[in-house]
Order: C-alpha cells, then sequence, then structure tokens
C-alpha cells in the first residue's frame, strides 16, 4: 500500500504541478511560457523521483511500468495495482484543477497541433527516448538518486521543450487520460494512449541489445 500511495501521489503532483502550468500560462496571458511549461514537468518529475524514488521506484507513469515490466525488472502482480494508483492520482490532480479553473476548456489536455501520424510518431519516439534513458540510469553504477532524477526530469523538460508545441509531449498516459476525461477532450486521446505505450515497449529491446548480457533479463519475483 505504501507504494501504491506513492505512485498515486507522485502522480498527482506531476499532473497538478505539469497541467497546472500549462492552464495557468493561458488564464495569465502567457506569464509562465512555453520554457515555463517544459521546466515544471522536468522539475516536478525530478522532484518525485527524490521524494519517492525510494518507496515506489517513482515510474509516475504507465508506460514507464509497462517497459520495467517487458524489461523484466517490475513483477507482473504489481502492474496492475500501480497503473491503477497513476491513473487515480492523474485524474484527482486534474479534479482539483477544474475546481480552481472551472472556465479552462482542455485543462492543459494533449491535444495534436497538426496532422494525427505526426503526433502518434512523435509520441513513440519521445517515450521511446525517454524509457531507455530510464532503463539505462536505473541499473548498474549508474543507480544513484541524484543522477537517474536530473537525467529523467532532464528528457522530460527537454522533449517537451521542443516537442510540445506540436504534439504535447504527453509521454505519459496518465498525463494524458486524466485531463482528457475531466475536461471531455477524447477526441485524441488514442494517440497518447498508444503511442507512449508503444514507445516504452520499443526501448526495451533497443535496452538489451546495447546495454550488457542480463541488463533486461532479470525477471523480478
Amino acid at each position: 500500500m505504501k507504494k501504491l500511495l506513492a505512485e498515486a501521489f507522485g502522480t498527482f503532483c506531476l499532473v497538478f504541478a505539469g497541467t497546472g502550468a500549462i492552464i495557468i500560462n493561458d488564464v495569465s496571458g502567457g506569464a509562465v511560457t512555453h520554457l515555463g511549461v517544459a521546466l515544471t514537468f522536468g522539475l516536478i518529475v525530478m522532484a518525485m523521483i527524490h521524494t519517492v524514488g525510494d518507496v515506489s521506484g517513482a515510474h509516475l507513469n504507465p508506460a514507464v511500468t509497462l517497459g520495467f515490466w517487458a524489461a523484466r525488472r517490475f513483477p507482473a502482480a504489481e502492474v496492475l495495482p500501480y497503473l491503477a494508483s497513476q491513473v487515480t492520482g492523474a485524474v484527482l490532480a486534474s479534479a482539483v484543477l477544474r475546481g480552481l479553473f472551472p472556465g479552462h476548456a482542455t485543462l492543459g489536455a494533449t491535444l495534436p497541433a497538426g496532422p494525427v501520424m505526426q503526433s502518434f510518431i512523435l509520441e513513440v519516439i519521445l517515450t521511446g527516448i525517454l524509457m531507455f534513458v530510464i532503463l539505462s540510469v536505473t541499473h548498474g553504477a549508474k543507480e544513484k538518486g541524484l543522477t537517474a532524477a536530473a537525467a529523467i526530469g532532464g528528457v522530460v523538460a527537454l522533449e517537451a521543450l521542443f516537442a510540445g508545441p506540436v504534439c504535447g509531449a504527453s509521454m505519459n498516459p496518465a498525463r494524458s487520460l486524466a485531463p482528457a476525461l475531466v475536461s471531455g477532450h477524447l477526441e485524441h486521446l488514442w494517440i497518447y494512449l498508444t503511442a507512449t505505450v508503444l514507445g516504452a515497449l520499443l526501448a526495451v529491446p533497443l535496452c538489451c541489445g546495447m546495454r550488457e548480457e542480463g541488463c533486461c533479463s532479470r525477471r523480478t519475483a
């Protein structure tokens, strides 16, 4: 239960701060700026890895949980409870933001700015890169709290910075699902539920092919 509470809390904070930055940027006439939104996502991920990483691993992302499971670093029995906790935390965050900003139309939902397939492919690649970094910095000598948090948060901020204006740079099904459900903007949700998971799963064989033997083959009990 401590792990599940940590995942729910961490994902709540991620969605509350990240999509909250988008909402406040909109209602304030751009005071936060796109750079500020990207940094907010990266910094909150970094903070949550430091805060709850020692409790639950700080996945904060269903795609990451599925990626760890595919890499044989996470037990199958814990996958669904982790996903439920992450989605619960994310939805609670969007519900709070709806109460604070009832006039905002999308609540920071991820929506494609161009062709659908453009955003789909971008999300696959973005999530694949993120998952590869996560797998790499949470194994062996680099499995250090500060190093992992900085690398993962940095990748989130970087990808949000350059790809956010086109596809939203979700990289996280829960981050996209929550504001879409609460705001009612479900029309493009399938992109962010499927592309992110696909990207995370594709990162696993890439990591296996590049890292030392046994990196992603020891099934956790």
